[in-house]
């Protein structure tokens, strides 16, 4: 429902500034291309009127006093008849008009005699002006000009019109920030799940501005910015959209990639429109999404302070240290990079508040799965506690995706319903990837078969691994084969020895080649590389070593932002490196060799489980669990 505004109130929807168009821009150049045609069409017109005549003849058609008057050029006579030569020259004209003029070229000789015969017969004669007529000239003077100008005019337009919202000549200052109104923004609160206490923040900040007396009477002042972080998918802008749904003030959300454009100081500019128009229509909401695409911190990288990157920041910066104590202007903005973000963004006075979103736990995932499936009609056997449950790592946007795959696998498969079996292979193909066809001989499927059984026999066996799920052969994404596990629980914290029965995992499927064809292949590359990755950050940053001991160095981090790192003193010597290295390799190959050690003593296991699994392709884990205990069961017999 829609209310008109009362005394001193502004209306919702402010009328917006006409747009040039066109017709406007372009009807000076119209005019004058118009003007231009029409004296062509009667140049030529004129010319189909005129009798194209030999020199002889038109001597002897002044003889007989059939030419009226003469204009004599440099090389040609243009002449009009009397009505007696019109109606002479015009007989064999095919559009049966007469021919009132005619154009003869006088011969290379000069024709002493010629002059001496139009005067005798009376024939009035004119000289022909040197050069072309004035508005010729001027044409040809101009034409070019205006025509280099109408395609400068659409270029730019055509450009202004794909940058955004206006689309105007000089349009490229505005803010791109859109404006969302309650009425139209169909996302609440209601929406959000899995981050009560984001909800809770922002739920009194909304109410700040709603009715801000109630905190100005306690001396409270609401927060000039409100920082959104965490990873890709946790909700940030789902939240933000969220706000646009519950607050009775303006919204306005840009992204912070859109102040940047090719012209020197339009980001600067943007900036000081979209807070003008924020101040015109406080209290409001500004949302800023990706702000670390503009907030990187200064002085660092390849530019310089005159980037302009740097000035739409000091701009930012700029606009929110101006607000006064009586504009209720928030700035919400969301980032995953928040350590590259420039400090005098993150003080007190700027961004006041970081409101963290991280993933889900399981109460959460089945809070957020429950939000998803609102739409979507499930079978009896879909029990979201279990779904939450093995979903363990997934974000809001992750289990998004996963119900509507699970809805896509029923379509595929002419359910009315989407069940429990959907949402397994749902599932599978966001984690393992798309089963793929891949022509494998028997030699290198029975090489995949033990590698992925080696990964298996050690997740099974070892004490501090995650519980064993699946194994198949069958490719997914780029893996010819899958060994899944899925944790228990949410985990929080890594202890050493959980660690390194991860590492042993890892080297399972290399392990496994070496005990059965005294030889490894190329298909451990990936998980070489991630058990490296591992255990140099339990040395250069957890301490887990006794030779290098509790340092936390920057060792293992990834470099989100090579500009920092450029800068940055090196923190350790080269003896301490030499010295980490020498405890990654000394403690992989130890690790190695420990699972070699443990996969000949649970040879029997191994050969068994390769074979059951070149049989049926995929395991569960209640089928693992049967064949080994059956193996077991066998040894003692």
């Amino acid at each position: 429902m829609t209310t008109a505004p009362g005394p001193g109130q502004k209306p919702d929807n402010p009328p917006t500034p006409p747009q040039s168009t066109l017709p406007n821009q372009y009807a000076f150049l119209w005019l004058s291309a118009a003007i231009f045609l029409m004296v062509l069409w009667m140049q030529g017109d004129n010319q189909a009127r005129q009798q194209d005549l030999a020199y002889s003849d038109f001597k002897a058609a002044v003889v007989k006093q059939q030419v009226a008057e003469v204009t004599l050029k440099a090389e040609e006579i243009l002449g009009k008849f009397t009505e007696a030569g019109a109606a002479a020259f015009s007989g064999d004209r095919s559009d049966a008009r007469p021919a009132t003029g005619f154009r003869t070229i006088r011969p290379p000789m000069d024709d002493p005699e010629l002059l001496p015969l139009l005067e005798d017969h009376g024939i009035t004669i004119r000289a022909a002006p040197a050069g072309l007529p004035w508005w010729q000239q001027l044409i040809q003077a101009f034409l070019p000009w205006l025509l280099l100008l109408a395609l400068m005019f659409w270029f730019w337009n055509t450009a202004q019109r794909r940058m955004g919202q206006g689309g105007g000549l000089f349009d490229y200052a505005r803010s791109r920030a859109r404006r969302a109104r309650k009425e139209t923004s169909h996302t609440t609160l209601d929406d959000v799940a899995g981050i009560e206490s984001a909800k809770r923040e922002i739920t009194e900040i909304i109410e700040f501005l709603k009715s801000p007396e109630r905190f100005r009477r306690l001396g409270a002042v609401m927060p000039k910015g409100i920082l959104l972080v965490g990873p890709p998918g946790t909700g940030k802008t789902l939240l933000a959209r969220a706000i646009a749904g519950e607050a009775d003030v303006p919204f306005f959300s840009i992204s912070a990639s859109e102040f940047i454009e090719m012209f020197v100081g339009v980001g600067a500019a943007r900036v000081r429109d979209m807070f003008q128009t924020a101040r015109k229509e406080a209290p409001a909401l500004i949302f800023i999404d990706e702000l670390d695409a503009i907030g990187r911190s200064r002085g660092t990288g390849l530019g310089g302070g005159h980037d302009e990157r740097e000035q739409t920041l000091n701009q930012i910066l700029t606009e929110m240290d101006g607000f006064e104590e009586h504009e209720s202007i928030l700035v919400l903005a969301a980032t995953n990079r928040p350590d590259v973000l420039d400090s005098a963004l993150l003080r007190p006075g700027r961004f006041d508040r970081k409101i963290t979103l991280d993933r889900p736990h399981k109460e959460a995932r089945e809070a957020i799965l429950a939000v998803h499936v609102r739409k979507v009609p499930l079978a009896e056997d879909v029990n979201l506690s279990d779904i939450a449950a093995r979903t363990i790592g997934f974000s809001g946007a992750d289990l998004k995706n996963l119900v509507n795959e699970a809805a896509l696998t029923a379509v595929r498969s002419n359910k009315d319903k989407v069940d429990a079996q959907c949402f397994d292979e749902a599932r599978d193909r966001i984690i393992l990837g798309e089963e793929r066809d891949a022509k494998l001989t028997p030699q290198e499927r029975e090489a995949v078969a033990y590698h992925e059984c080696g990964h298996a026999i050690m997740a099974y066996f070892m004490p501090k691994a995650d519980p064993l799920t699946k194994v198949t052969i069958i490719p997914h994404g780029m893996a010819m084969g899958v060994t899944e596990q899925t944790p228990q629980e949410d985990r929080y914290t890594y202890t050493e020895s959980y660690l390194k029965d991860r590492i042993k995992v890892m080297l399972g499927g290399r392990s496994a080649e070496k005990v059965i064809y005294g030889e490894v292949s190329t298909g451990a590359q990936n998980d070489l590389k991630e058990a490296t990755r591992l255990l140099r950050r339990m040395i250069g940053q957890w301490g887990m070593s006794e030779k290098v001991g509790p340092l936390g160095l920057s060792i293992g981090e990834e470099h989100v932002f090579l500009g920092r790192e450029m800068g940055a003193p090196r923190e350790f010597s080269e003896k301490m490196a030499e010295l980490i290295d020498a405890e990654i390799q000394q403690q992989l190959i130890e690790l190695e060799r420990e699972t070699v050690e443990f996969l000949k003593a649970h040879r029997n296991h191994l050969e068994a489980l390769a074979r059951e699994v070149l049989q049926k392709e995929t395991l569960s884990a209640e089928e693992i669990d049967e064949i080994l205990r059956r193996e077991d069961d066998r040894k003692i017999a």
